[in-house]
C-alpha cells in the first residue's frame, strides 16, 4: 500500500465530502460514503462502518485520523453541549493507546482536520466538517472536538479569534444536531410511522414540536413532538389541522368545505376526528397540556 502526503488526502476527502453534502442534502447514504475518494489512480477509503475513528492506510502508521462517526445506536455516551460549544468524542474503548485513540490523539497535536458523521438515520449520515480535536481528557477517556468554517483555513490564525469564531460555528452545528436527534427520538416513539396516516416511509417523516421552540415550554423532548409525515406536519404548523388533548385530529371548517383533487380529500379532510396512533410508553406520549395550548392557538386561527 502507497503512502500519499497527509494535507493531499485530507483535501481531497474533505472536499469530496462537501460534494456528498451538496448531492444529498437530506443525508449521505452509506452506499456514497463507500464509494471513498480516488487519488493518483488509488481508491482511498473514507470511513469504515464499524469504526468509530478511522484512518486509512495510505496515511501511514504514524498518520492521524481523517473521520470519526457516531452511529443511531451508539455504545458511548459522546455529549453536544450547545452552552460551551464543544463536542466530547469517547476513546475507542478506554485504553488510551489503543491505536486508534492514538490517530485521533495525532490529529489533535497536528491540528489537522476531520470530518464527523453522525447518523441521522440507519444507514444515512450527516457529515460536518472540519472538525478539529482541541482538547483530550484521558481521566475520562475522551476527546473535546469543535467545529469550524472551510473558509477559515484560508484565513490568518489568530488565537483568540480562532476560539470564538469555532465556538460560534460549533453551536451552530449543534443545534442542527439537537434537532435530528430530536427527531430520531420521537420517530423512534411513533414506530416510524405518520401519527395521523401511519405512512412509514421515514425520507417523508418528520418529528413537529407541539409547542414551538421558541415556547418557553417548547423542549426538544419526545413529550413535546409528534411523529408525522410531511403533508401532515405542514398542514399541523400552517393550522389547517389541530390536536385536542385527546390526541384526535381537527380539520379547519373551511378547508372541510373546499373542493379540490383527491389529496385534499383523502389525506386532510378524511382525517377529521381520526384518532392518533401513539407511542406505547405514557412517558413518551404528547404532553396533553401542551396539546391543549397548541389546540386553543388552532381554535384561534
Amino acid at each position: 500500500m502507497p503512502t500519499f502526503a497527509d494535507d493531499e488526502v485530507r483535501a481531497a476527502a474533505l472536499a469530496r465530502i462537501q460534494r456528498l453534502r451538496d448531492a444529498h442534502p437530506g443525508g449521505i447514504p452509506r452506499a456514497a460514503l463507500k464509494e471513498g475518494v480516488t487519488l493518483h489512480k488509488e481508491r482511498i477509503p473514507l470511513w469504515n462502518n464499524y469504526r468509530g475513528i478511522f484512518k486509512p492506510a495510505v496515511l501511514g502508521a504514524d498518520g492521524a485520523a481523517l473521520s470519526i462517526q457516531t452511529s443511531v445506536e451508539s455504545p458511548y455516551d459522546d455529549e453536544h453541549d450547545l452552552e460551551s460549544g464543544r463536542i466530547t468524542y469517547k476513546y475507542q474503548g478506554t485504553n488510551p493507546l489503543h491505536r486508534d485513540n492514538v490517530a485521533l490523539r495525532r490529529a489533535m497535536e497536528l491540528q489537522v482536520p476531520l470530518f464527523y458523521l453522525v447518523a441521522i438515520d440507519p444507514g444515512v449520515y450527516d457529515a460536518i466538517s472540519p472538525v478539529y480535536v482541541v482538547a483530550e481528557e484521558e481521566a475520562r477517556n475522551q476527546f473535546t472536538m469543535q467545529v469550524d468554517s472551510a473558509e477559515a483555513r484560508l484565513l490568518p490564525q489568530d488565537f483568540l479569534a480562532t476560539v470564538v469564531r469555532r465556538e460560534y460555528v460549533t453551536r451552530t452545528v449543534l443545534q442542527r444536531l439537537h434537532q435530528q436527534q430530536f427527531r430520531r427520538l420521537v420517530l423512534k416513539a411513533y414506530r416510524e410511522q405518520c401519527a395521523i396516516c401511519r405512512l412509514r416511509h421515514i425520507p417523508l417523516l418528520d418529528a413537529a414540536h407541539i409547542l414551538p421552540d421558541r415556547h418557553p415550554n417548547g423542549v426538544a423532548s419526545v413529550p413535546n413532538g409528534l411523529g408525522l409525515c410531511k403533508i401532515h406536519h405542514s398542514a399541523y404548523d400552517s393550522n389547517i389541522i389541530g390536536i385536542d388533548a385527546e390526541a384526535r385530529v381537527h380539520v379547519r371548517a373551511d378547508i372541510l368545505l373546499e373542493i379540490d383533487g383527491p389529496m385534499l380529500k383523502h389525506g386532510i379532510q378524511e382525517t377529521a376526528g381520526r384518532k392518533l396512533v401513539l407511542p406505547h410508553s405514557n412517558t413518551l406520549k404528547p404532553n396533553r397540556h401542551s396539546l391543549s395550548e397548541r389546540f386553543e392557538r388552532f381554535l384561534a386561527a
